[in-house]
C-alpha cells in the first residue's frame, strides 16, 4: 500500500514506532511489525481491543469498528480525487463495484463534483 501525500502524517508515527518503541519490546528476530511485551506478534483480538479502547476514550459511537477505517480510507482517497482504479488497487478489490460499496462521500464532495461538471459544460458551451 502506498502512502498518499494527504495521509503522510502517519510516517513520523510509524518511524517512531520502528526506531524507538518496537526495539524496547526486544522482539529479536520476530518478523512482525506489531509486537507485544511478551515478544510475540500482536493478535487481531488485541488490535480490536486497542481500537475499541481508543474509540471509547474519544467518545465515538460503539457502531464504529476497525473495519470502518477501511471504508474511511477508501472514501478519503475518492474525495482527494485519486482515480478509481488507483483506489481499487490500494485496497485490493478485484471489482470496482466492491470499492464503490466502501465509498460514502460527503455532501461537500458531491457539491464540488457537481460544480466541476457544470463548470466544464459552461466552458464547452461558451457560457460564463
Amino acid at each position: 500500500m502506498l502512502t498518499v501525500p494527504e495521509m503522510d502524517w502517519i510516517i513520523p508515527a510509524l518511524e517512531q514506532w520502528i526506531d524507538e518503541i518496537r526495539p524496547a519490546f526486544s522482539p529479536g528476530k520476530l518478523p512482525g511489525m506489531w509486537v507485544t511485551e511478551r515478544q510475540s506478534s500482536l493478535s487481531c483480538r488485541a488490535v480490536n481491543e486497542a481500537f475499541e479502547g481508543a474509540r471509547d476514550a474519544a467518545g465515538l459511537p460503539k457502531e464504529l469498528d476497525l473495519h470502518c477505517l477501511r471504508h474511511s480510507y477508501v472514501t478519503h482517497l475518492i474525495e482527494f480525487d485519486y482515480p478509481e482504479r488507483f483506489v481499487q488497487d490500494q485496497v485490493g478489490h478485484e471489482y470496482a463495484s466492491t470499492t464503490a460499496l466502501y465509498t460514502g462521500v460527503s455532501d461537500e464532495y458531491r457539491n464540488r463534483l457537481l460544480k466541476r461538471s457544470l463548470d466544464r459544460h459552461a466552458e464547452m458551451w461558451g457560457a460564463s
